[in-house]
């Protein structure tokens, strides 16, 4: 998996996904024009449509709901170091549900990917690519 981000101007940046762009940006009393989605934005949008798959999915393959599945995750802005936390995912089924159901579904949004990447933390690696100073090219 791979996605290159692009800054397009001041605060503003271009992320490509395969055949997919979508644009990221910073409110204004960030600097940025609101254009776009800010990068925490995109971290909750990746959790909640990464649970929103799974629940949609467990009600399709048991003829339960082809449709109708919403998700909305909300976080807290922590301090030291600066991240998000206290995440709560509340996943709205367009189908009542039995308690076995209900246990199904939420069984099964919890094998979300992203879900299961904030639970168990990956390594990062960081490296820098920039051109050599020019004195260090004569």
């Amino acid at each position: 998996m791979e996605v290159k981000v692009s800054q397009l101007e001041g605060v503003k940046f271009a992320i490509v996904a395969r055949s997919h762009t979508v644009i990221s940006d910073q409110p204004a009393e960030n600097g940025g024009a609101d254009s776009g989605m800010a990068p925490p934005e995109f971290l909750l949008a990746a959790l909640g449509s990464c649970a929103a798959f799974y629940a949609a999915e467990y009600l399709r393959t048991r003829d339960l709901a082809k449709e109708g599945v919403e998700v909305t995750v909300t976080a807290e802005k922590l301090k030291q170091p600066a991240r998000l936390g206290n995440f709560h995912v509340r996943v709205t089924s367009p189908a009542a549900l039995t308690p076995e159901q209900t246990e199904g579904l939420m069984r099964s949004v919890r094998h979300c990917l992203v879900h299961n990447t904030l639970l168990s933390p990956p390594e990062i690696a960081i490296e820098l690519a920039a051109p050599e100073p020019a004195a260090s090219r004569a």
